[in-house]
């Protein structure tokens, strides 16, 4: 997810790293937590493991609420530039899904 632009809190544990797909799960230790700011390469789908809240700073600095449900998915497009905030007075993970191939080959 991230590309290394600015470090951040959260903790990635790559789980599968192979030439089409990679698959990472975050972890937010606490409130405030985060991935750090990044611009994702590729299209990916995030699948949350539990219920929480994420606050999402977009490029133009807005900040968006994401109230995320266990096991419900949602996809974006590669382009998407952001920090990821936890925003739980828990700690936080979800699994995303990156395809590093393009379904043509």
């Amino acid at each position: 997810m991230c590309d290394g632009s600015t470090k951040g809190t959260a903790t990635p544990t790559v789980l599968i790293d192979n030439a089409r797909t990679r698959v990472t799960e975050w972890r937010f230790a606490a409130r405030g937590d985060n991935t750090g700011w990044h611009r994702h390469g590729y299209d990916y789908v995030v699948v949350p493991i539990q219920d929480g809240i994420l606050e999402i700073t977009g490029k133009d600095g807005a900040v968006t609420k994401a109230e995320l449900k266990t096991g419900v998915p949602y996809y974006r497009d590669l382009g998407v530039e952001h920090d990821v905030v936890n925003g739980n007075d828990f700690e936080f993970a979800f699994i995303e899904l990156e395809f590093l191939e393009n379904a043509d080959g």
